[in-house]
């Protein structure tokens, strides 16, 4: 796990069954503003399936951060990212339930567990 927000992380392999329960892991401790719920925040992130390690999703790869409200994203970002600090890097390791629902649910993540690596960058 690479552990500078200045550079796309990397995610080892997890090992064992996926979890039922939304697990936060922060590697980076911000000192900026705290997210809070509902909050707008500014991020790059990684996401990759936990059973593939196959990445669907990267702000990096688009070279740039991404500007939204907490409230319009999945349970998972919704219950993961307040409490983090500005300058911070956390995974979340996201169920099913908590990210784009059960397999045949209409989104291709449907009934699949999720790690992302969110980097808040700021809480504008």
């Amino acid at each position: 796990m690479t552990d500078s927000t200045n550079s796309k992380p990397e995610i080892d392999m997890p090992e064992g069954p996926a979890p039922t329960t939304l697990e936060i892991v922060d590697i980076v401790e911000g000192t900026g503003a705290e997210a809070t719920p509902g909050a707008t925040v500014e991020v790059h992130y990684l996401g990759v399936e936990y059973e593939t390690g196959e990445e669907f999703d990267s702000s990096w790869n688009r070279g740039e951060t991404i500007t939204f409200p907490l409230n319009g994203l999945i349970a998972g970002w919704q219950e993961g990212i307040p409490g983090m600090k500005a300058g911070g890097r956390r995974k979340l390791t996201i169920p099913p339930h908590l990210a784009y629902g059960p397999a045949g649910s209409g989104h291709f993540l449907g009934g699949k567990t999720l790690i992302f690596v969110i980097d808040l960058v700021e809480v504008p």
